[in-house]
């Protein structure tokens, strides 16, 4: 059987000489290697008919993480720690999204993808969490702290999520400082951080649509991630 496109968003970046640059870690690609998939980057510096050209050959979509999305987008707070916003990015990742929800083409996100799922559909975020909800967590550990599992994240039982992981509790690492707060329909709330914060949505009549606000790509060593990746790909090929 053939092996499914799978593409995946980038970022917009500059290498050491300032030169525009589209970047991607390999630990995507990686995973979906690992999972049985191909995997074609997505530049986000694409216009509409050419991304939605890119579009119709991919068999699944996995959204990346990276920068903020820009208030343009959805009813938040400004806040000063907004940060590596990208229109271009915001644009095609949207644009995306929206297509392959409305598509019924199987979709995995990851961190910013996460947020991207909820704003597409309608939703909000807090801008930074840690001013807007009391309480909250640290859920902010970059650099070499990729690998650090820094908190546990509670699975609905009656979810696909759960079927998936093929586990309700799991230990997670953390890589972010906005969150999903109102949630738009028809995701569906299937994992929280010990905090509240969102961290797992699904929408259950989707074939395949799922978000998670951590960074499974760098945990693939997890029997759960292992398990994500591949149902994500096993959707995608069956497609």
């Amino acid at each position: 059987m053939q092996k499914p496109l799978i593409g995946i968003t980038t970022r917009n970046n500059k290498d050491a000489d300032a030169h525009p640059t589209t970047s991607l870690q390999h630990t995507y690609t990686r995973a979906v290697i690992q999972a049985g998939g191909i995997p074609i980057l997505i530049p986000s510096i694409l216009i509409e008919e050419d991304f939605l050209d890119l579009y119709s050959s991919l068999a699944g979509i996995l959204f990346s993480g990276g920068g903020d999305i820009s208030l343009q987008y959805f009813e938040g707070a400004e806040h000063p720690r907004i940060g590596e916003v990208d229109l271009n990015r915001d644009s095609v990742e949207i644009g995306l999204m929206r297509a392959a929800l409305h598509d019924g083409k199987p979709v995995l996100g990851i961190c910013r993808g996460a947020q991207v799922m909820n704003v597409a559909l309608g939703g909000t975020l807090y801008t930074h969490l840690y001013d807007q909800i009391p309480g909250a967590l640290d859920h902010a550990y970059p650099g070499d702290l990729r690998r650090a599992l820094v908190h546990s994240v509670n699975v609905n039982e009656e979810s696909r999520a759960a079927e998936i992981f093929g586990e309700t509790l799991l230990s997670v690492n953390s890589l972010h400082h906005q969150a999903l707060k109102d949630i738009a329909l028809p995701l569906r709330v299937v994992g929280r951080a010990p905090d509240g914060i969102v961290e797992v949505v699904e929408i259950p009549e989707h074939p395949y649509a799922v978000a998670v606000q951590w960074h499974p790509e760098w945990l693939t060593d997890q029997l759960p991630t292992r398990r994500l990746f591949k149902s994500f790909v096993d959707a995608a090929a069956s497609k």
